[in-house]
């Protein structure tokens, strides 16, 4: 009799985008129940579990880095995770977030809780428990390494599927033409 074979452990995050990759992870559809008997969840949206186990197979980044929790998070991951994926456009070159880099943080803060509308005697939060707001958003790589990235705004269940599914067969992703896009 054999042992049954151990599952991979797979850890997901969003930093700063928006959850739309999360959503094309769920798009895969009732082919999770198939990447279930293959994998289990460790830290995830999915799970709401909040640490990184620290024998993670793979870890799946969403989202840039606008912030030091952000930073915190990713070096975690990074820390945890044997391969790690950049998921989106975000995760690849900081996405809509990034956006912002051409204005100071200061000109935003001050749009955001000065000036807009709605708002009256807005204050600036300084709460010490609030993550410290970096100056531009920065994609992910900038900071970790990273070994493979699923590019797309959002990328496609497809991509997903194809990518996860090499790894557990344990060749090396390749995402043709039809799965390569970056809109």
């Amino acid at each position: 009799m054999t042992a049954p074979k151990k599952k991979l452990k797979v850890a997901t995050t969003s930093l700063a985008g928006c959850f739309g990759c999360h959503m094309s992870l769920l798009d895969i559809d009732e082919r999770l129940f198939t990447l279930l008997e293959h994998i289990e969840f460790d830290r995830s949206p999915l799970t709401d579990i909040k640490e990184v186990s620290p024998d993670c197979d793979i870890g799946i980044i969403e989202g840039g880095l606008c912030n030091a929790e952000n930073v915190h998070v990713l070096r975690d991951f990074r820390k945890n995770c044997k391969i790690l994926i950049a998921l989106g456009a975000c995760a690849i070159n900081g996405g809509l977030p990034a956006q912002r880099n051409h204005l100071p943080l200061t000109t935003i803060l001050e749009e955001v809780y000065h000036t807009s509308p709605g708002v009256s005697n807005g204050m600036i939060p300084n709460d010490p428990e609030l993550p410290l707001p970096l100056d531009q958003v920065h994609p992910i790589h900038e900071v970790v390494k990273i070994d493979y990235f699923i590019p797309g705004c959002p990328p496609s269940a497809e991509a997903i599927w194809k990518v996860l599914t090499d790894l557990l067969a344990g060749r090396e992703p390749e995402l043709g033409h039809g799965l390569m896009h970056y809109d």
